[in-house]
């Protein structure tokens, strides 16, 4: 590693002020670091350089940082493992893994696995059991070099993943991986729990079923998806669970806008054409405010009371540094206006600056300031 550990004691912190995770003594700093691209999602990138995005993530004054088996298989948690590690930071940075696969030896030699290239020679195979949710934590204490992890989620149950199989691992955390975390955290080993899904449906049947200090919710509360807002951040409210908020740019989309002429991504997938529309009016509001789209997309859901962190995926010191600057960005409050008056953002959805209020069709803003 290039960097010594002195240096990253004097970077500053981001304006935005750092969120309590739930009724956890975890604290989140605005933005996290999502760790997936360091594992090599879609491109292979060389440890130089996973160092260097992750060095810069530090200067910028980030510290949450979210990685998973998962990625990379194992490779992401190792990366950022050796990086934190050197800094000397670790009583002051957030780490939060994830457990429900177990990395198995493949003989396969395709280059790219499960949208990782030149990952290492392992297969994820999901098991939500007590005895695999233990062995899974294990296994990533030793790769992210540390001996407790702040967060750890159970991650990808749903029936956007497991289909109608989603029964099944569903019973099999509740009944035996939820107990795992619960032992580990009374242990001290984790500080919070959570899920980390790509549904908050099944974030409200997880709600019913058990306790949890909240919930990595990706790309379903952003500039583009909203329905979270209608039941499930009530819910949290209620029952005193935060959020963080993953992939607000809805996999590129939001970050890249959809005027080019290459293919542009929604939900890892090339993105409909009603998506394509919307992402047009959305940017119509933006170029008459002179806002940059990923700005106003980092900065939406960030409004909502329940969400205490943004978490993106960077692969580039320069991401780590416009992401940054985006947050933190002046976006005058007639550009929410509009976009709230042109119905390009639901009616229940706090928007910055504003009071959460609800929208009233005959009367306008009701109780925003003019």
């Amino acid at each position: 590693m290039r960097s010594q550990a002195n240096v990253f004691t004097t970077s500053s912190p981001p304006a935005t002020e750092p969120h309590r995770f739930g009724t956890s003594e975890v604290v989140l700093s605005p933005l996290g670091f999502g760790a997936a691209p360091i594992g090599n999602l879609y491109q292979s990138m060389g440890d130089e350089q996973a160092a260097a995005t992750v060095e810069a993530a530090l200067l910028a004054g980030i510290r949450y940082y979210d990685s998973a088996p998962h990625y990379g298989f194992g490779l992401s948690e190792t990366r950022l493992g050796q990086v934190l590690n050197a800094s000397g930071l670790r009583s002051r940075l957030v780490i939060s893994t994830k457990v429900g696969r177990l990395l198995v030896p493949t003989s396969s030699t395709a280059r790219e696995r499960h949208g990782f290239v030149d990952a290492p020679a392992l297969e994820p195979v999901f098991d939500y059991s007590y005895d695999a949710v233990m062995r899974s934590f294990e296994q990533s204490l030793k790769r992210l070099q540390t001996d407790y992890v702040d967060i750890v989620f159970a991650h990808d149950l749903g029936v956007l993943t497991h289909g109608d199989q989603h029964s099944h691992h569903f019973r099999a955390f509740i009944e035996g991986g939820y107990r795992a975390l619960c032992e580990l955290k009374a242990a001290g080993l984790v500080k919070a729990i959570g899920l980390g899904a790509n549904e908050w449906q099944v974030c409200v049947q997880a709600l019913a079923a058990a306790e949890f200090d909240g919930f990595l919710l990706a790309g379903r509360y952003t500039l583009l998806e909203q329905e979270a807002v209608d039941s499930f951040l009530p819910l949290c409210a209620e029952r005193g669970a935060s959020v963080i908020v993953g992939g607000p740019f809805n996999s590129g989309i939001l970050a890249t806008g959809a005027r080019g002429t290459g293919e542009v991504y929604y939900n890892y997938r090339p993105a409909p054409a009603a998506v394509i529309k919307q992402v047009n009016a959305l940017e119509e509001v933006c170029d008459a405010f002179s806002v940059p789209l990923p700005a106003a997309a980092l900065q939406f859901p960030a409004a909502h009371p329940r969400v205490c962190c943004l978490l993106a995926g960077f692969a580039t010191p320069r991401q780590v540094q416009q992401a940054n600057h985006w947050l933190h960005q002046a976006i005058a409050p007639d550009f929410w206006r509009t976009l709230r008056q042109r119905n390009l953002v639901s009616a229940a959805a706090p928007l910055p600056g504003f009071p959460p209020v609800a929208f009233q069709a005959d009367k306008g803003l009701a109780g925003e300031p003019q």
